[in-house]
C-alpha cells in the first residue's frame, strides 16, 4: 500500500528546527569505542548503548545545524526537526558517531571519498535522492569486504536472497554483492520498489533494514503513516529505530564534518578504473601483470572475485584494471599464449570415481566441476578432466559458514537418528516388559 509522504515546508521547517534545538541542544560527550574487525557497521551500533545526556550547543552552531540539515536533506526525505523524539534519536546518533565511534567514523568517512560519487550518479540515474548514498555508510562503512553475522554482504549488505533478487550473480567464482557499482543498481532498484510500496523515503529506508513486511505490519497497526509514530512502539526493533536516526546524523556529519569535530580528514581518491572484456578465463596474476600492478591492486578493484581467476563459468567477464592501462594491458595480454593465461589441474579418472568423491577431495562443490569440464556426464576411468589448483585458492567467510550450515545439519539429522533408536529400543523393552 501507499503512505502519504512525510513532507514538511521548509519555512515551517526553520521556526521548528530552530525552537527544538534551543529547548533540547545536541550531544558532544566524550568516548571512544571502536567496532571489531571484520563486523558490519549498522549490526554492531545496534549494540551500542546511545544513552548518554546531551550537552548544549552555541546558537551559532545551531543555525549551521538547520543549514546544514536543509541543504543536505534529500528531496521527499522528511526532515526531522519538527519532532521531539525525532531529534532526541539524532542527537544520539549524532554523539555515538562523533564521541563514542569518532575514530572509526573518521575512516569510514575518509573511505567515503572513493565510492560516494560513484554511488550518488547511479542512484540520481536511477531517480533515488543522492544523499541516500549514506545509507552505505551506515550499513557498511563504504567496505565492499563487510560481512556481518547473518550473512549479509558488501557495501550495502545485501543477504544472497535479495541481492540475487535483484539481479547479483552470486557462486563459487564471483559475489557481485562486494561490487561497488552493481551493488549499488541492485540497492537502487530495491530501494525505488520499497518507495513506490511505502510512498516515503524514511519508510523505505526502514524496511531496507528490517524487511518490508515487518515494516507494512507496523504501520498497519500505528495507523500513524510515518517512520517517526514508529519509534515508540514495540512493532520494531532497536536496530530499526535508529537507523533513519543514523542515517540522518551520518549525512549531516559527512556534510559539514569540522562542525562535530573531524578534522584533517584524508579522502581516498575517487574510484577510477578501465574495462577490460576476456573472452576467457585468466588468473588475477596474469591480469595484474599486464596491467603492471600488484594483484592486491587487481583484488581491490574486483572486490566481486572470490578466487585465483576471473570466473570459469561464463562465456566472457569484464574486468577493471587501473585508469590508462587497457591498451598497455591488451598489448601485453595478447603476447601470453592463451593455454598460460589460466591455472588449471588435469586430473585422470580413477576406477570407482565419482563427481562427488572428485569434487569432495578437490574442496569444491560438484557444480565447479562439471563448469570446468563443459558440463560432463559421469566420469570414466582413464578420463582426464579439469580441477581447480588447490594451491592457488582457500575456503573464504561463505564458503565456512555453508560447510558449518552442512555439518550442523548433519549433527542435528545424527542426533535426530540416535533418539529414534533410542525411543524404539525403550519401546521395545517395554513391549517386552508387558508381554
Amino acid at each position: 500500500m501507499r503512505h502519504r509522504t512525510e513532507s514538511i515546508h521548509v519555512t515551517f521547517l526553520a521556526a521548528a528546527l530552530f525552537i527544538t534545538l534551543l529547548l533540547l541542544g545536541n550531544p558532544l560527550h566524550a568516548s571512544g569505542n571502536a567496532l571489531p574487525p571484520g563486523e558490519s557497521p549498522a549490526i554492531e551500533q545496534s549494540k551500542v548503548q546511545t544513552d548518554a545526556a546531551p550537552m548544549p550547543q552555541q546558537a551559532d552552531q545551531r543555525d549551521e545545524m538547520l543549514k546544514t540539515e536543509i541543504k543536505a536533506a534529500p528531496a521527499d526525505v522528511s526532515p526531522y526537526s519538527s519532532n521531539p523524539a525525532a531529534v532526541k534519536a539524532v542527537d544520539r546518533s549524532i554523539w555515538l558517531f562523533a564521541e563514542r565511534l569518532k575514530e572509526k567514523f573518521s575512516l569510514w568517512l575518509t573511505r567515503s571519498g572513493k565510492y560516494l560519487d560513484l554511488m550518488k550518479e547511479i542512484l540520481k540515474a536511477n531517480n533515488i535522492p543522492e544523499d541516500i548514498a549514506f545509507l552505505s555508510l551506515i550499513e557498511s562503512g563504504f567496505s565492499p569486504n563487510a560481512y556481518s553475522v547473518a550473512r549479509a554482504v558488501g557495501p550495502w549488505q545485501f543477504i544472497a536472497s535479495t541481492g540475487k533478487r535483484y539481479g547479483l550473480k552470486i557462486d563459487w567464482w564471483r559475489d557481485e554483492r562486494r561490487d561497488p557499482v552493481k551493488s549499488t543498481a541492485a540497492a537502487a532498484s530495491y530501494l525505488k520498489d520499497l518507495y513506490e510500496m511505502f510512498g516515503s523515503w524514511n519508510l523505505a529506508m526502514a524496511a531496507y533494514n528490517a524487511g518490508e513486511g515487518k515494516i507494512l505490519k507496523a504501520v498497519n497497526r500505528t495507523k500513524g503513516g510515518d517512520y517517526w509514530s514508529l519509534l515508540n512502539t514495540s512493532y520494531i526493533r532497536r536496530e530499526t529505530k535508529e537507523y533513519v536516526p543514523h542515517f540522518i546524523a551520518a549525512r549531516m556529519i559527512a556534510a559539514d564534518p569540522q562542525a562535530y569535530g573531524f578534522e584533517n580528514l584524508n579522502y581516498h581518491a575517487p574510484l577510477a578504473y578501465d574495462e577490460v572484456v576476456l573472452d576467457k578465463p585468466a588468473d588475477l596474476e596474469v591480469v595484474a601483470r599486464c596491467a603492471g600492478v600488484d594483484v592486491d591492486v587487481i583484488r581491490e578493484l574486483n572486490p566481486e572475485l572470490r578466487r585465483w581467476s576471473t570466473p570459469a563459468n561464463v562465456p566472457s567477464y569484464t574486468v577493471k584494471v587501473p585508469a590508462g592501462t587497457r591498451d598497455f594491458f591488451s598489448e601485453n595480454l595478447s603476447k601470453i599464449p592463451e593455454d598460460e593465461r589460466f591455472s588449471i589441474v588435469r586430473y585422470t579418472v580413477k576406477k570407482g570415481d565419482t563427481l562427488g568423491k572428485i569434487a569432495n577431495r578437490a574442496g569444491v562443490p560438484v557444480s565447479v566441476v562439471i563448469e570446468l569440464n563443459g558440463g560432463i556426464k559421469p566420469p570414466k576411468a582413464g578420463e582426464t578432466i579439469y580441477l581447480p589448483p588447490k594451491e592457488k585458492f582457500a575456503m573464504d567467510r561463505d564458503d565456512r559458514a555453508v560447510v558449518k550450515k552442512v555439518a550442523c545439519k548433519k549433527s542435528g539429522k545424527k542426533r535426530a537418528g540416535n533418539k529414534k533408536v533410542i525411543v524404539a529400543a525403550y519401546h521395545r523393552k517395554d513391549s517386552v516388559l508387558n508381554d
